[in-house]
């Protein structure tokens, strides 16, 4: 039997034991219904005495130029996935796609550092799913320079990648519609603009300067907006979240309860500032409108007015894109949920 530290014993060995060909003992292991019974049985025999532990799956997966495996670059730390809904949500689907492919998932976590480009380009995948990022983001041009299939959720769009994501500037104006309709002190409580993930409160801030494309598109819907209703967006107060963290959210809710309505770019964002709300005792959505996105599942339970998408089925649809599907997807279908958070319409 081979020690701990001892050389890899090769196949070449196990056939030389057996006095039978290399072929036949690589059928052995990938395909055994080609070879004899008594066969069979003495080549997992002479494997066993050996110490062989089957074909290297590295040097397999070159051989067959594929490695049964999705790459999911998240651009954030390895906790997001399980922490963050609309993350676990946006897996689970890519997850149930892998389930039926028989591949595996690779979460690569990137966090702006210089590591980050190496670590993505090693991982061994068919193809890439690469979570909403910046404008700028190193990765990009390396993902889609491996000649795999890549596809990006929420943006940006590139070439060589195709994006999957809602209509996120129509969602955002006909959202505004809604959770602004009689207010005269409207706010947003916005996604992060950037990778420094700096929480801050400004009045109107130019939509061109979030690096993240599903702020930038949000916020110009809700812009759109302002100027159909006669309102100056130079006027809007808006809140920088560090992250989509309903607790994370608390102070900067807080700082918007002098307003009259706000939308959250997310249901999580949204539930800070009812509670909030909850805790100043505003009347909701009497004194205070409040709106989101995704119909988180606890949207329904706090009576939240909300932008319903499914992230599941879109994880689903990045990930037959990173197996190689060309058939070109639907745009993801979008719904305003009215509920009882926001004043009704004139």
């Amino acid at each position: 039997m081979s020690s701990p530290g001892s050389a890899r014993v090769t196949m070449a060995q196990v056939a030389r034991r057996c006095g039978v060909s290399l072929m036949t003992v690589s059928y052995c292991y990938n395909q055994p219904d080609r070879v004899a019974p008594d066969t069979l049985r003495r080549v997992r025999e002479a494997a066993a005495e050996l110490g062989y532990r089957g074909p290297d799956p590295t040097a397999r997966s070159l051989r067959r130029r594929h490695n049964d495996a999705i790459g999911v670059v998240l651009g954030e730390h390895l906790a997001y996935a399980f922490e963050d809904p609309q993350a676990r949500r946006f897996l689970a689907g890519v997850a149930e796609v892998c389930r039926e492919r028989g591949v595996g998932l690779n979460l690569i976590p990137t966090t702006g550092q210089d590591g980050d480009v190496d670590r993505v380009k090693s991982a061994s995948v068919d193809g890439y799913i690469v979570w909403t990022t910046v404008d700028s983001d190193p990765v990009l041009a390396v993902v889609t320079g491996l000649a795999k299939p890549v596809a990006v959720h929420g943006g940006p769009a590139v070439p060589g990648a195709r994006v999957v994501t809602i209509d996120n500037r129509g969602s955002a104006r006909a959202l505004a519609a809604r959770a602004f309709s009689g207010a005269r002190r409207p706010a947003v409580l916005s996604f992060p603009f950037g990778r420094d993930h700096r929480p801050r409160l400004e009045t109107g801030p130019d939509p061109e300067s979030a690096e993240f494309p599903v702020t930038r598109e949000r916020l110009l819907g809700i812009y759109d907006h302002c100027r159909d209703a006669g309102l100056d967006p130079r006027r809007l107060p808006v809140a920088v979240a560090a992250r989509n963290d309903r607790a994370g959210a608390a102070a900067l809710a807080d700082r918007l309860l002098d307003a009259d309505a706000v939308i959250a770019m997310s249901d999580q964002l949204a539930f800070a500032v009812l509670d909030a709300a909850r805790r100043r005792g505003l009347d909701v959505p009497g004194e205070l409108a409040v709106a989101g996105w995704d119909d988180d599942p606890d949207a329904a339970r706090a009576g939240l007015t909300t932008i319903t998408q499914s992230l599941h089925d879109q994880g689903r649809t990045c990930a037959l894109i990173a197996l190689g599907d060309r058939t070109p997807p639907p745009r993801p279908e979008w719904t305003t949920t009215v509920r009882t958070t926001t004043r009704p319409m004139p």
